[in-house]
């Protein structure tokens, strides 16, 4: 701890001092002791090194600076027991390689800045430091996969409330779920993650709900707003954050100090509700004669977003998803077009809906097809509106497909100012997929409840369609 007066010795980390002491179980002052009673809602400071800590802190507060000094800690100044020839990791792992690459840079700035510590590098990448104590420090971003394997003597989760990942709707979970096992045959190992809050679920409220304010519990929980970690944090900043939209400043900045989790934004749907309407193993449904399939398109002119198609159709009271197709960038929008009539073809539709992304471009490139390619005027939200009541009451009948899965559990509703909700992906999520998707199924409800509906019904008779406000432009 001796670089701690070089790096970290100014009043505006005093703060941050006590949080590693309480790491690490050294002898705290009694100012000291009331401020661990504050930030951990205990009596009763760890008699040991902590082997898990979450730190809830808000923005601007310093922790990618003090995860990047941890990973240096752990690397040089802890002995760990290992087998001979056996590597220890010590994993940074960061929502996206971004952040991955700034606290990367952290940490090679600090071994750089002393001597001593840049004689034990051995080898340098641009995600990595191999030490010649057989130790490696390595950053990661956020996927169950990267961790397996190793023998990780410190792992550090970077802003871990905001884990995204496309093929997985808990990221954060399964990552830990992977990692707690890399970490057990390592006596000295730690566990620590590090994370504005956001909404109410997943591993870091879990944590805090499970965690927080219990003496003597082996999981340690630490809480702050900003500017307790960071006094240097300007007021009017903070101030100027809860004028624009307080319940976003009470999550990502706090004040008086704490900070909370978003009372704001919550899951739109559960994963036992989604599952539920799985046919495990099922990825695609069979077109079948003489089935009303019906078909939602979620275009795309390519950029970060993908362009995705849904085939649905009824049976019944219940409505079933026979296709999901997704062009991911970078892609050709005239090869998607081309793509996509293709599969349309295999279950006989010859007209489809979708959003009114990029104007007239997709009812052009459709009719050059021979599809004829009319506007949903319900918004995302609406769509996802009327998919919940048939997902929590059964009547939908999903594929087995990891990225709808996810895409669905990835979806928020978050409570405007005026009351009214809306339902849109997470940061760093998309939702064509899932939107194609509930698209298509409403659309098959709107068939269902069609007088007379046939196989051959035609455009102009689908245009008439009036329920859940399925109108065409």
């Amino acid at each position: 701890m001796d670089a701690l007066s070089e790096w970290f010795g100014g009043a505006s980390w005093a703060t941050w001092r006590v949080v590693l002491k309480i790491l690490f179980a050294l002898p705290m002052e009694k100012d000291e002791l009331a401020l661990f009673q504050r930030l951990s809602g205990r009596m009763t400071p760890p008699a040991e090194r902590v082997k898990e800590a979450w730190l809830v802190f808000g923005r601007r507060g310093g922790k990618s600076l003090i995860a990047a000094f941890l990973a240096l800690f752990s690397a040089v100044s802890v002995r760990y027991r290992l087998a001979p020839g056996e590597r220890g990791l010590v994993m940074v792992a960061a929502a996206d390689r971004k952040q991955a690459r700034v606290i990367f840079r952290y940490i090679g700035a600090f071994f750089d800045h002393n001597p001593a510590f840049a004689r034990l590098i051995e080898k340098r990448t641009a995600e990595a430091l191999h030490l010649t104590n057989g130790i490696s420090i390595e950053v990661h971003t956020a996927s169950f996969r990267s961790v397996r394997g190793y023998t990780v003597v410190c792992f550090i989760a970077d802003e871990i409330a905001f884990w995204r990942d496309e093929t997985s709707a808990n990221p954060d979970t399964e990552i830990l779920n992977a990692v707690r096992p890399a970490t057990a045959t390592v006596p000295d190992a730690l566990i620590l993650c590090i994370s504005t809050p956001h909404r109410r679920s997943g591993a870091l409220w879990q944590a805090y709900r499970d965690h927080w304010a219990k003496d003597a519990d082996p999981v340690l929980v630490l809480q702050a707003d900003s500017r307790t970690m960071n006094p240097l944090l300007p007021v009017a900043l903070v101030a100027e954050a809860y004028e624009r939209d307080p319940a976003v400043a009470a999550s990502e900045y706090g004040t008086d100090g704490t900070i909370q989790f978003r009372t704001d934004l919550e899951s739109f749907v559960g994963p036992d509700v989604v599952d539920a309407c799985i046919a495990p193993g099922c990825t695609q449904r069979p077109a079948i004669a003489g089935l009303p399939y019906v078909a939602f398109v979620d275009p795309s002119g390519g950029g970060p977003d993908s362009m995705a198609v849904a085939i649905a159709h009824p049976e019944g009271d219940v409505v079933v998803l026979d296709l999901v197709f997704e062009m991911r960038p970078r892609f050709s929008p005239e090869a998607a077009v081309a793509e996509f009539v293709e599969r349309l073809g295999w279950y006989g539709v010859t007209w489809v809906l979708g959003d009114h992304y990029a104007g007239e471009w997709p009812r052009e490139r459709f009719a050059k097809h021979g599809v004829t390619y009319e506007i949903c005027r319900l918004t995302k939200s609406e769509l996802y509106r009327g998919l919940l009541p048939l997902l929590n009451s059964g009547r939908v009948e999903l594929l087995d497909d990891r990225r709808l899965r996810a895409q669905l559990l990835g979806l928020e509703r978050h409570t405007g100012r005026s009351g009214r909700d809306s339902i849109t992906h997470a940061p760093g999520l998309h939702d064509d997929v899932i939107n194609a998707a509930a698209g298509a199924l409403l659309l098959a409800v709107d068939v269902a409840n069609a007088p007379a509906v046939s196989y051959e019904m035609s455009a102009e008779e689908l245009r008439q369609l009036r329920a859940l406000g399925f109108r065409p432009a």
